[in-house]
């Protein structure tokens, strides 16, 4: 992928494909919808933490889809 996409997006698409999202995931999730990209905050919580919380918390959410965004996720982490 060429193009990066917002975490946003990102999370909107999780919101899609993972109805019956992990208790403990939600709340990063929910904190991913406010992102645009890896270097911004929410509240005093660094985008980088929220994604990387988010991640150790989705290892319920599997398939294709699943396994696509977390690695698009962690390029984003490698990234910053």
């Amino acid at each position: 992928m060429t193009d990066t996409r917002p975490i946003f997006e990102i999370a909107r698409e999780i919101s899609h494909t993972w109805p019956a999202m992990n208790y403990a995931a939600k709340p990063y999730h929910e904190a991913m919808l406010h992102l645009q990209g890896i270097d911004d905050m929410y509240g005093a919580d660094s985008a980088k933490s929220i994604v990387l919380y988010f991640l150790s918390n989705a290892s319920t959410w599997r398939g294709d889809i699943a396994r696509r965004t977390k690695q698009e996720l962690k390029d984003l982490v490698a990234g910053s």
